[in-house]
């Protein structure tokens, strides 16, 4: 009882004189948002802050144990402004009370705790949120900002998966989809395509290589350069065991294309001296489609249009070209053979031209 007496002494002294012109009342009530002090104290101190009321009937100020409260809101484009009083259990949390918090926008309050602090003027604030005070040019940035940064993480995703693809290929064409050091498990290692094409011209049937041998040999070929064009695909210089080969590589659109020209290459007893030499032929992925490869003997000067646009032929050439596309042709009409397109695009030159 004593140290209750003596609280309220100390207040009621306190109560005589003008501390920032606040009475004991306020600073208790401040004190108490932050510090809980033993509500046993609380009978014997007589709180009784003044504040301004809009809201009373017959009177305009209102005695609180709180706070005093004006707010100012917008409804329906009106600003209403309210000023009065709110009660000690009213400021929950203690610190920072709902009552007292603001809408930017729709709602600004201001709590104080001093007799009729909350006579102030209060703005509403001119937008509905934290985003109402950009500009269009704010506004085009933050929208603009995420999206310019997505489109370009996915533009260097494409790239960077491109560039795998493209590095994945280029060392398969190096070193081939199949390691060509196996390729001595199913060939003589000191045997040439020549001599294997030789071998088979001899002794075989006269068709090509035998269908494994073909995939042996087109699965170890490195790619040097395009050499040409057509209808169906490009034409590539190869290289196998240091001899160059020439392959043509269809897309998978064009399967139908190549499976008869690798039948009509295949047919028995098609190999001469006059006619394009036939290889392999294989299919081969390169990490984003199937080609479609024919593989066959490889004629520098290439197609006798090429070579008749490029050179001038002597008498003595004239008549080496004839006789020997005229064997070529008579080899051909042996057999129920034939082939696509124009004769001339289809006659190859070699060396011995």
């Amino acid at each position: 009882m004593f140290a209750v007496f003596s609280v309220h002494l100390t207040f009621t002294f306190l109560s005589c004189f003008s501390v920032q012109q606040m009475s004991y009342q306020n600073i208790l009530t401040k004190l108490d948002l932050y510090v809980k002090l033993p509500s046993i104290i609380y009978p014997f101190i007589m709180l009784a802050l003044r504040c301004n009321c809009t809201e009373c009937l017959g009177t305009d100020q209102c005695v609180t144990d709180g706070a005093c409260i004006a707010s100012t809101s917008v409804i329906e484009g009106q600003e209403r402004h309210v000023r009065t009083c709110i009660t000690r259990d009213q400021l929950q949390p203690p610190g920072q009370p709902f009552y007292c918090l603001s809408a930017e926008g729709l709602l600004n309050t201001h709590c104080c705790y001093t007799d009729y602090c909350n006579s102030v003027n209060l703005k509403p604030g001119d937008g509905l949120g934290p985003g109402a005070k950009w500009g269009p040019v704010e506004l085009v940035a933050v929208i603009a900002g995420p999206v310019f940064l997505l489109c370009l993480l996915l533009i260097v995703g494409v790239f960077l998966f491109h560039h795998h693809h493209q590095r994945v290929y280029s060392h398969r064409q190096r070193l081939g989809v199949e390691d060509p050091s196996c390729d001595h498990l199913y060939l003589a290692k000191d045997k040439t395509l020549q001599d294997l094409i030789f071998d088979l011209s001899t002794s075989g049937s006269g068709s090509g290589l035998p269908l494994f041998v073909q995939r042996t040999v087109a699965r170890t070929i490195v790619l040097q350069e395009v050499i040409g064009k057509g209808r169906f695909g490009e034409v590539w210089r190869g290289k196998w065991r240091g001899g160059d080969v020439a392959v043509k590589i269809f897309s998978s659109r064009e399967e139908r294309s190549w499976f008869r020209e690798a039948e009509i290459y295949q047919t028995i007893m098609l190999r001469h001296e006059n006619i394009l030499g036939f290889i392999a032929a294989d299919n081969k992925d390169n990490g984003t489609w199937t080609q479609l490869w024919l593989v066959s003997d490889y004629h520098e000067h290439g197609s006798l249009f090429d070579y008749l646009n490029r050179y001038s032929v002597t008498i003595e050439g004239m008549i080496k070209l004839a006789l020997s596309a005229a064997s070529g042709l008579g080899h051909l009409h042996m057999e129920i053979l034939g082939t696509q397109g124009e004769a001339w695009y289809h006659t190859m030159v070699d060396d011995g031209a």
